[in-house]
């Protein structure tokens, strides 16, 4: 029997009330690591009935992807909490970089400190060099603005190199010898067209974690970046979900509980040979784009 190695080992997973996240915390409490939630929930343009409609509809597109958003970390610690698994959550915006030490803080305070940093926290709001491609409709799409690149850059790369560092301060600090950082990124990161902060931003984050894997090898910290296809996190239409699965060469739409096993694999003690790589995890679809 294969034994990861991830008994009470605390991971720390941003982004985790929903999707990739939340199922990567499932995962991991699944393997008996004791887990800290965190997300943040940024204000909505749908009403709470829409967003409930759209959660019992299960229909994807902008309502459900808002409403799954939306949904707080304690949903997911109930059901660790339910199957014996050990879990917390904390609220954050990670947009200000002073709650990233204070999410350590809280973390070690409640469970002690952090062997495993999952950065899987995004920000995506849709903008274009393209005047003709600006839309209001469905998921808007807006011209390319300074608030907004700003805003992508501090969350889905700042956040990620701070949360990384706090991670090797601390780790030095009380001598340990065994770490692991993964950090989500995307298979669109190298172009995106109408999505291009979002893109610009998650190259970012595979040029940190390379830098990252060469730097803190020499302390025992694996850092491995891992690029999603498209994963149905309820932003996927229905059109566009059966699109996806028919140029999929695996024939299906991705769900978040095909990255949750990929991340607890390359935190395992059998991905301890693994260190600065970039895995695409998208059944194939990125072979046909």
């Amino acid at each position: 029997m294969i034994d990861p190695g991830l008994q009470d080992k605390v991971v720390l997973i941003t982004g985790a009330n929903h999707g990739i996240g939340a199922a990567a915390a499932k995962a991991f409490a699944a393997q008996g690591a004791r887990v800290f939630i965190t997300y943040f929930r940024g204000e909505t343009s749908f009403s709470a009935d829409e967003l409930a409609e759209a959660q019992a509809a299960g229909a994807g597109g902008p309502a459900l992807y808002a409403a799954n958003q939306q949904q707080p970390g304690e949903q997911v610690v109930a059901e660790i909490v339910a199957v014996g698994g050990t879990a917390v959550t904390k609220a954050a915006d990670l947009a200000d970089a002073n709650n990233i030490p204070l999410l350590f803080d809280q973390c070690e305070a409640k469970l002690g400190p952090v062997d495993v940093l999952v950065c899987n926290h995004t920000y995506c709001v849709l903008e274009t060099f393209d005047p003709a491609a600006v839309q209001s409709e469905g998921f808007p799409v807006g011209f390319v603005s300074a608030v907004e690149a700003d805003r992508h850059f501090a969350i889905n790369a700042r956040a990620y190199a701070l949360l990384m560092a706090e991670y090797t301060q601390r780790y030095l600090a009380r001598q340990a010898n065994w770490g692991r950082i993964v950090l989500i990124s995307t298979d669109a990161a190298h172009a995106h067209t109408a999505n291009v902060h979002y893109a610009a931003s998650k190259h970012a984050i595979e040029s940190y974690g390379r830098s990252a894997a060469i730097e803190l090898g020499q302390y025992g910290i694996t850092v491995n970046i891992i690029a999603p296809g498209p994963i149905q996190t309820g932003y996927i239409e229905p059109e566009a979900e059966a699109h996806i699965a028919a140029n999929t060469p695996l024939r299906r739409i991705g769900q978040p509980e095909h990255l949750a096993d990929v991340i607890v694999f390359m935190a395992s003690e059998q991905a301890r040979w693994v260190t600065g790589q970039l895995i695409y995890v998208g059944g194939g679809w990125r072979m046909g784009q």
